[in-house]
């Protein structure tokens, strides 16, 4: 029990660590949620930080969600307790300790959890939000869609051996509609046509 509440901790903390803000003022003098679409993720760092540090804070933001769960596991944290862990370093990246509790959508955060855990799943969401993304120019409705599909695809994908059906259907639905709910903004900008399109740089 006390190992596991040392690894709540971590998970939180590293989810909580504002890679886009930090690396933004750190290399550019730029608070990114000053531009752009205010947020803090990887899509406003790649807007407005440029395309080497969008990608940057996309990797980062993903090892926040993958590494705290890799260690874990090396440590015996298995089942319903690991699936546990992957949703508090979400829950870090969105009420971030560093930012007053407040944050990004998780999208990223949750992309390294459920590599970590799903990663078949991963694998299909990942061709279908690239697949979105590029007919529709629209990095967030990829988002969405992708964040609908997931709770679908764990209920019918095999499982991992040390991962448990059940809690993963749990947090999958509870993060896929965490992340529609922080993108009501977008899908709003969407149907009326005024959301920022994707452009390679």
């Amino acid at each position: 029990m006390v190992n596991f509440i040392i690894f709540i901790i971590i998970a939180y903390l590293c989810g909580s660590i504002p890679t886009g803000i930090w690396l933004g003022k750190a290399c550019k003098g730029i608070d990114i949620r000053e531009h752009g679409s205010k947020n803090s993720g990887a899509t406003n760092a790649y807007r407005v930080l440029g395309a080497k540090y969008g990608i940057m804070v996309l990797i980062l933001d993903a090892l926040k969600g993958y590494i705290p769960l890799a260690i874990a596991h090396k440590f015996g944290i298995n089942g319903g307790e690991l699936v546990f862990l992957g949703l508090i370093a979400i829950l870090g990246h969105t009420f971030s300790l560093f930012l007053n509790f407040k944050g990004g959508k998780g999208v990223a955060t949750s992309l390294g959890v459920f590599l970590y855990l799903i990663p078949n799943v991963v694998g299909i969401l990942v061709i279908t939000f690239i697949i979105v993304v590029y007919i529709s120019k629209y990095i967030s409705l990829g988002s969405v869609i992708c964040s609908i599909l997931l709770p679908i695809l764990t209920a019918f994908l095999p499982m991992k051996d040390n991962v448990s059906r059940t809690p993963m259907l749990i947090i999958t639905t509870i993060v896929g509609i965490f992340v529609v709910y922080k993108h009501k903004s977008n899908i709003g900008r969407i149907v009326k046509g005024t959301e920022n399109k994707f452009k390679l740089k």
